[in-house]
């Protein structure tokens, strides 16, 4: 099987140097062959410094990138505000692409980038931290089965204490703090799940002992016809993030499921019950344990390179990933949305 020849653009995004990571642990699928540094030129907010994982890696100019012949994707890992400006660019050269979060504050140039990828029929993953996790992945197929009937309320947690002072002080440089930030990760499960809310309520708030323009204690009621969605994220945890939640219910059931991930060797179990036969389960309590999570983006860039081989395709539609972004947008208190 052929290897995909990828650069990875940009190493200064907090998921750069997990996805370098992941990519050197895939040597049969992935081949990449260099990285464009963007260092010298972002003036982006970021948090975190990478450089030092990336020292053996060819370096090249965007330029250079854009000239290596049967180039056969490009992972966009520069800031958070550089991101989609430097989609558009990839886009235009025909590369199919791997996009981090969140997809800027321009949700018509994202509108842009998505239109674009679509007419040029390009494969574009948006970098949602979830997507390739087991025990969601099975929460989605029971939900789809109609396992827990219709669905009333989702409770999700995506709080930690990770980052110090440094951390909070990034926060600060972005509308919406943390929410903008971090909650993109549970609206893109949310949405995979219910679609689109007719309503979305955010309440940005601080931690006492920070400034009011630092917004790290947030809260997002998404609303639907019959159902509502809550989203929580705060970078003041008294206990790290192993606490984060799934909380769902429905007319026929519920499940729970805390930590959302793990990669401590322990299993990810899953609580739910349901009241009527459905996808190889009897009615009941059940109790289930999940193998431990080797990689938090294997099975996503795994996905990526058979959509790309043109051997599956992608589950998330291009209009799915412009409602994420819209919803998450909202929930960062950008108005006029909703």
């Amino acid at each position: 099987m052929k290897k995909l020849k990828v650069v990875q653009f940009g190493i200064c995004h907090e998921h750069a140097n997990g996805k370098f990571m992941t990519l050197q642990k895939m040597p049969g699928t992935y081949e990449l062959v260099g990285v464009v540094d963007e260092t010298s030129w972002s003036t982006t907010p970021r948090f975190g410094d990478y450089s030092a994982l990336f020292k053996d890696v060819p370096r090249l100019t965007e330029e250079e990138m854009y000239k290596i012949p049967d180039l056969d994707a490009v992972f966009v890992e520069v800031p958070n505000l550089d991101l989609v400006p430097v989609a558009m660019r990839v886009m235009e050269h025909g590369l199919p692409m791997h996009l981090d979060k969140p997809a800027g504050t321009d949700l018509a140039l994202y509108k842009k980038l998505l239109d674009g990828c679509k007419a040029k029929n390009l494969p574009l993953q948006m970098g949602y931290m979830f997507r390739g996790n087991p025990v969601f992945k099975f929460v989605q197929n029971m939900v789809r089965n109609n396992a827990f009937g219709d669905i009333f309320s989702i409770d999700m947690d995506m709080d930690h204490c990770y980052g110090g002072e440094v951390y909070q002080e990034y926060l600060a440089k972005m509308k919406g703090g943390i929410m903008f930030n971090l909650g993109c990760h549970l609206i893109d499960y949310i949405v995979s799940l219910l679609g689109e809310p007719t309503k979305v309520h955010p309440f940005l708030k601080n931690t006492p002992e920070l400034p009011e323009t630092t917004i790290n204690n947030t809260m997002a009621v998404l609303e639907y016809p019959h159902a509502t969605a809550c989203i929580r994220t705060c970078s003041r945890k008294a206990s790290d993030s192993s606490e984060r939640h799934l909380r769902l219910a429905g007319t026929c059931g519920w499940c729970e499921l805390e930590p959302l991930e793990r990669f401590d060797g322990k299993p990810l179990v899953l609580r739910f019950y349901i009241k009527k036969a459905v996808c190889g389960f009897q009615p009941g309590h059940y109790t289930i344990e999940f193998p431990p999570q080797k990689d938090r983006y294997i099975v996503q860039l795994q996905e990526l390179a058979e959509i790309i081989r043109g051997e599956a395709k992608s589950e998330y539609s291009y209009e799915h990933d412009y409602i994420v972004h819209k919803v998450s947008l909202a929930a960062s208190g950008y108005e006029g949305l909703y």
